[in-house]
């Protein structure tokens, strides 16, 4: 079995304007793949929003560069995640299928151990 990365991205700016019964149902959603696929989730979670990230990268001169905002700028960003137990990636890809993202997507990738 191999363990992989789940990544949720979505776009902020449809969330905001969207009716809070959508992130409702998102989340019973969300709940239910959790359910029908306990076996394979090894953890996961939702993040906060974009706007509470801070990055932090090397200067180059031994210090470090620390600034508001996520690493990239992006109008999708990654707003969860879930680390799955695979057979492999075909496995993996198909449990991922399943994961409730109307207002993006999900990026697989496999975990080095």
């Amino acid at each position: 079995m191999g363990k992989y990365l789940v990544m949720i991205y979505d776009n902020e700016a449809l969330w905001d304007a969207a009716d809070p019964s959508v992130a409702e149902k998102n989340h019973l959603n969300h709940g239910a793949f959790a359910q029908a696929n306990q076996a394979a989730i090894v953890g996961g979670a939702q993040l906060d929003g974009s706007n509470t990230a801070t990055s932090i990268r090397a200067d180059g001169a031994g210090g470090f560069v620390v600034t508001d905002g996520t690493f990239a700028e992006t109008k999708e960003v990654m707003g969860g995640y879930y680390v799955i137990e695979a057979a492999d990636l075909d496995e993996a890809l198909e449990i991922a299928k399943q994961v409730p993202s109307p207002m993006g997507g999900v990026e697989v990738r496999p975990i080095i151990d």
